[in-house]
């Protein structure tokens, strides 16, 4: 009872730990892109770590009879999220850069 408490809390924990991470990404106005790249790069990480416990969390086996055998930390739904997510916020994340630095000047112009 209390480890699926704790999976259902951990996975709550972990998106919200990406939803902190993808605010810092994109949604801060006025600052400069490096200073959103070290703050995203931070966050990211530390999203990782709580994706990682929570993922741990999931791959203990309970006690029901269905579950035989442990799963890899990797493979459970919480490093899936975190591995998707993570991979979707770095390329939207460098497309905006690009367009920031090399397509909006030139809009601006004309």
């Amino acid at each position: 009872m209390l480890l699926e408490l704790g999976r259902a809390v951990s996975f709550l924990m972990s998106i919200l730990s990406l939803y902190w991470a993808m605010l810092s990404a994109f949604f801060i106005p006025g600052s400069h892109w490096q200073e959103r790249l070290a703050l995203f790069a931070a966050r990211i990480a530390l999203a990782g770590c709580v994706c990682f416990l929570s993922a741990l969390l999931f791959s203990t086996r309970s006690q029901s009879p269905r579950s035989t055998a442990d799963a890899s930390p990797i493979s459970t739904l919480p490093m899936r999220l975190y591995l998707w997510s993570a991979s979707a916020m770095i390329i939207l994340f460098a497309v905006s850069w690009f367009l920031e630095e090399y397509y909006l000047p030139w809009a601006r112009k004309s």
